[in-house]
């Protein structure tokens, strides 16, 4: 239905529909060549970090301090590496769910963390270069404010159900 109503509209206004398409699609293929070696490098970290067993130590340490606020150790790592790979985090995401199930504490939290948290860093990076945009002002530090809260939210929620 929307194909049709697009069409209508360039061929009311006169444009020259298929054209415009072809020159959208060359533009976002452009766009995905720039960006592939800021992908490439974010899914090899995330790779190396998760494969070295530097993520589960990582987890283990701070989780002496966040299981305080109720946030278990073994989410620590998937809410660091939610920063910079959804796609890896879904990984975590899965492992969680074998171990724990879903309908527990911890896959509850696991649950909502992945719907409140965003990839800080891979937003950033993919679509601030794509946008040639080099001031980012307090970007980062509104992204983190904003996934921190997401992680609180997720344990108030949990704790709720």
């Amino acid at each position: 239905m929307i194909v049709f109503y697009v069409i209508a509209v360039g061929l009311v206004n006169k444009k020259k529909v298929y054209e415009e398409f072809i020159k959208g699609a060359s533009d976002g293929f452009r766009t995905v060549i720039q960006i592939m070696p800021t992908l490439i490098g974010l899914m090899v970290a995330v790779g190396v970090l998760r494969a070295s067993g530097f993520l589960e130590s990582i987890g283990k340490i701070l989780g002496n301090f966040t299981e305080k606020i109720g946030l278990p150790a073994d989410i620590v790592p998937l809410a660091l590496i939610k920063m910079f790979s959804s796609s890896a985090a879904t990984g975590f995401v899965l492992d969680i769910f074998k171990t724990y199930g879903t309908d527990s504490y911890v896959g509850l939290v696991t649950s909502i963390m992945m719907s409140c948290t965003e990839t800080v860093f891979y937003t950033m990076s993919v679509y601030f270069m794509a946008a040639k945009v080099t001031k980012t002002g307090y970007t980062l530090q509104g992204a983190l404010l904003s996934t921190f809260a997401g992680i609180i939210a997720s344990i108030v929620l949990a704790g709720m159900m």
